[in-house]
């Protein structure tokens, strides 16, 4: 059993795949090829954002941001603990300091209503997280920064491509939208990958230009940049995937509908979807006691699973210094439970049924 079966959904996408890779081989434009414009005005499109930049991955998308906003030293960013630790780290890259706010226990999204508690003079930007293909509470978020001051609000959507919020597409909610196409994400291509979105044109200029070393034109440097630009290959894949990527977030919403559906009949607690808003489950997440004995009778049943994440950033020693370790108390309570089952859109009803009997008997 696969935790996430890429293998096939390349077979059913193989002929498509295979015919973009090869476009790209015999035109040999492999860095900024024709693929790369073709695929930001789809995603553009498929968000209802005015910009689409891509670049070399969600990481470089959220550093990029921050770079055009002008994010620097004694800067401060609100952003959650509970996430991987690349949100964190491209604030402390640029000298900012991460500051951190607690979660809620049943999403594990940041808790909007503790947000503007932590608003000082510093502070130059909003960065919620859309965590496990769910997003936060972007409207609210968006209200509490336009009451001091306009602070740009970055969404790091790494896990939400594809999901919906109050009618509206995830990257397509905030001052940028940041993505990731690492290859077990909802969209993902098959090396690093990601973009950012955004209806400023001030800001997407700045980006483009920051993701080709702060170039204006070739070997004019009007800005300090970096190496940040996605591959032709890696466009061409996403391209491929775009067309069938609609079916897989129905899929993906039909089986988390189904886990859902299927634990609340055993009394298994899992991550909860708000009314006005669907994830595009990039996992799907309970919440369980004794989570190593619960893991380990699942991996003698054969079933693989994952923890996202075992640790809170205030919790990890490059981070400690940044926040009080009982600053966060959901986020540790979180940390300690939740697990991840497999999740795909291949994934079809009696394994299904097979994951989720084993689990029943693990927790029983």
């Amino acid at each position: 059993m696969e935790f996430i079966d890429l293998k096939e959904q390349y077979r059913a996408l193989q002929p498509s795949i295979d015919a973009r890779m090869k476009k790209v081989l015999d035109h040999g434009q492999y860095i900024m090829g024709p693929e790369v414009a073709e695929l930001e005005l789809k995603l553009a499109a498929y968000t209802g954002s005015k910009h689409c930049i891509t670049c070399s991955s969600g990481t470089e998308a959220l550093l990029m941001s921050m770079m055009a906003l002008g994010i620097g030293p004694g800067d401060e960013v609100i952003t959650t603990p509970f996430t991987f630790a690349a949100t964190a780290e491209m604030i402390v890259l640029l000298g900012a300091k991460p500051v951190f706010v607690d979660i809620e226990l049943d999403t594990c999204n940041i808790d909007v209503s503790l947000i503007e508690a932590k608003i000082t003079p510093r502070t130059r930007a909003i960065m919620p997280v859309s965590l496990y293909g769910q997003v936060a509470d972007m409207d609210e978020i968006n209200a509490i920064a336009a009451r001091h001051g306009n602070i740009p609000v970055i969404e790091d959507a790494a896990q939400s491509f594809g999901a919906d919020y109050k009618g509206r597409k995830s990257c397509n909610l905030s001052t940028f939208g940041c993505t990731s196409f690492f290859p077990s994400k909802p969209l993902g291509c098959y090396g690093d990958g990601g973009a950012i979105f955004t209806n400023d044109d001030v800001l997407a200029k700045a980006c483009r230009e920051i993701r080709v070393h702060g170039q204006s034109a070739r070997y004019v440097h009007t800005r300090v940049g970096l190496g940040g630009r996605m591959d032709t290959l890696q466009c061409a894949i996403v391209l491929a995937k775009l067309e069938q990527f609609e079916w897989e977030v129905g899929k993906r919403v039909e089986i988390g509908g189904l886990y859902n559906a299927t634990l609340k009949k055993l009394g298994i607690s899992a991550v909860s979807q708000k009314a006005d808003r669907n994830s595009v489950f990039a996992q799907y997440t309970v919440l369980v006691d004794d989570r190593d004995m619960v893991q380990g009778r699942l991996k003698e049943a054969g079933i693989p699973t994952a923890v996202h994440y075992p640790i809170p950033l205030n919790l990890q020693p490059a981070y400690a210094q940044l926040c009080c370790a009982d600053c966060t108390p959901k986020a540790s309570q979180a940390a300690r439970k939740v697990m991840s089952l497999p999740m795909h859109p291949y994934l079809d009803e009696s394994t299904l049924a097979r994951i989720t009997s084993a689990l029943a008997s693990a927790v029983a």
